[in-house]
């Protein structure tokens, strides 16, 4: 079984308990997960906590009496101030009478989410006072063969045909993003965002159009900032140490005539200025491939703001004009410029 919390990973409360308590504790958790509850980003408290309110829930004293855990059909109905005086008397602890509101508000919430929890009176206002928890009957009839060689498919069989909680959440997760098709056909998911939205157009609108046949071989994510990364090509070319405070938010590369694309999606902020122009030429000064530098913006209405920052050698592309470019080049159209600026 595993452990959640360990001597490494515990608080100053959990080291104070006694061993069958502590083991209680994360065979609670351990249940927890097996029921598909998302622990994951919990301090080592709050997991310490929702263990303590669920064992006081079950009236389970020692860790080989699941079998005994009760449930709402026992006539259980445990207000949170009685949660936290079951937990001070019985289960080592002290948390403050005046915190019942986080034994509803965080110690149970993911619990009464997932079903392992109910409320005795569904519907009612939060301020009734007759109002209480329970475990719940269908799953206090699976956990009370924990520790038995039936737990495993009971388990596997009862989550068969519902959907858990760490299910739900990943479900909305995948809602809340932008697929984007890199040039190759590969499929990547950045994080709901209009600096995404824009670097999703700049991926399958600008490229196809100003850049047809180049590889993305570097882009960030609000959420991972190395969402996508070609090490091997990056390093092809000798392109600079990968940092991304250094970064443009996309690299791409154009084989056919030996252009990387070096683009700035601007939203709030980061054109390629003449600074930002200089930073990036000393740090690409060794790469083999020559540099376009292009920033993108969403409307014109973005561009104008940021309009006498951009560099000169530079190519500006705006979202909602997607079949023009904008060169801030004296000499020529879209392609690297070998001149050095004044």
């Amino acid at each position: 079984m595993k452990k959640y919390l360990t001597k490494k990973e515990c608080t100053k409360e959990f080291r104070k308990k006694r061993p069958t308590l502590k083991l209680l504790i994360n065979q609670s958790l351990f249940i927890f997960d097996s029921f598909g509850t998302p622990l994951n980003g919990l301090t080592p408290r709050r997991l310490e906590r929702m263990a303590l309110s669920f064992i006081a829930l079950a009236g389970v004293r020692k860790s080989n009496e699941w079998h005994k855990i009760k449930d709402i059909s026992n006539g259980i109905s445990m207000k949170s101030r009685d949660v936290i005086n079951y937990i001070n008397k019985n289960l080592q602890d002290n948390i403050s009478s005046g915190s019942y509101d986080d034994i509803r508000r965080k110690d149970l919430k993911l619990l009464v989410l997932n079903g392992i929890v109910v409320r005795t009176k569904p519907g009612s206002a939060r301020n009734d006072s007759t109002r209480g928890y329970a475990v719940s009957k269908e799953h206090a009839e699976i956990i009370r063969l924990f520790g038995s060689k039936k737990w495993e498919g009971k388990v596997k069989n009862f989550l068969s045909t519902r959907r858990t909680l760490t299910d739900r959440l990943s479900e909305k997760r995948d809602l809340e993003k932008i697929p984007v098709i890199l040039p190759d056909g590969k499929i990547i998911d950045f994080s709901l965002g209009q600096h995404n939205i824009l670097q999703k157009a700049i991926i399958e609108d600008f490229l196809p159009r100003f850049g047809k046949g180049a590889k993305v071989l570097y882009v960030g994510d609000t959420a991972d900032k190395f969402l996508y990364i070609d090490k091997v090509k990056l390093k092809e070319i000798n392109f600079f140490q990968l940092s991304h405070g250094e970064l443009p938010d996309i690299v791409a590369y154009l084989p056919e005539k030996n252009w990387l694309y070096l683009i700035e999606a601007v939203h709030t902020s980061g054109p390629i200025s003449k600074i930002r122009m200089l930073e990036l030429k000393e740090l690409s000064k060794d790469c083999k491939a020559e540099i376009v530098y292009v920033t993108a913006f969403l409307d014109r209405t973005t561009f104008r703001k940021y309009v006498a920052d951009i560099a000169w050698e530079s190519e500006v592309w705006i979202v909602e004009s997607p079949d023009h470019l904008i060169h801030f080049n004296g000499d020529k159209f879209l392609g690297p410029h070998r001149a050095s600026l004044n």
